[in-house]
């Protein structure tokens, strides 16, 4: 079957949606992500799609520097809050969605105190493609939960998996 140009996307999902934070003076947003990846060993350089008319794109490069999270199943609702909400109506966008954040531990970055595992990065470059940004940054922390050692064990870690968007955002949960 063929599939329409506008749902190539989703022959990628489900996928484990990170949470792009930044913030720039006061303001704090953050927003899932589901296009990323890993793009360099050494150093370490990861890559993150994102819509450049979405007020956390705008923040993150104001910023900088942005941080990466992974939040497991326990976290739906406030992962579905980020994706509905507009950083550019509330001033610090992950309080309002319920979820704590410290500074980071190498960079003036939001990073999530539940979160799974943690990336701080630095905003190396940036590319238009299409109708998204690309940015590039270089990771210059991370960290995870002991659920992490060289492979996740997912006996003690359930990842929340993004499966599209349907009337808000949907999940794949085991029978």
């Amino acid at each position: 079957m063929k599939v329409e140009d506008s749902l190539i996307h989703r022959l990628f999902y489900p996928q484990v949606p990170l949470v792009l934070s930044a913030q720039f003076g006061a303001r704090v947003s953050a927003m899932p992500v589901v296009s990323y990846a890993s793009i360099s060993d050494k150093p370490p350089m990861v890559a993150i799609a994102c819509s450049p008319r979405g007020y956390t794109c705008k923040l993150t490069l104001k910023a900088g520097a942005f941080s990466l999270s992974i939040l497991d199943e326990t976290q739906f609702n406030a992962v579905a809050l980020l994706a509905t909400l507009s950083g550019a109506k509330v001033k610090d966008k992950l309080k309002e969605a319920g979820l704590s954040h410290v500074n980071g531990r190498n960079l003036s970055v939001p990073v999530i105190e539940r979160s799974i595992a943690t990336l701080e990065c630095k905003l190396k470059e940036t590319a238009r493609h299409g109708d998204h940004l690309l940015l590039v940054g270089t990771v210059k922390a991370a960290y995870a939960s002991e659920a992490f050692t060289e492979f996740w064990d997912f006996g003690r870690y359930r990842p929340l998996l993004y499966t599209g968007w349907r009337e808000g955002l949907t999940t794949y949960s085991e029978p």
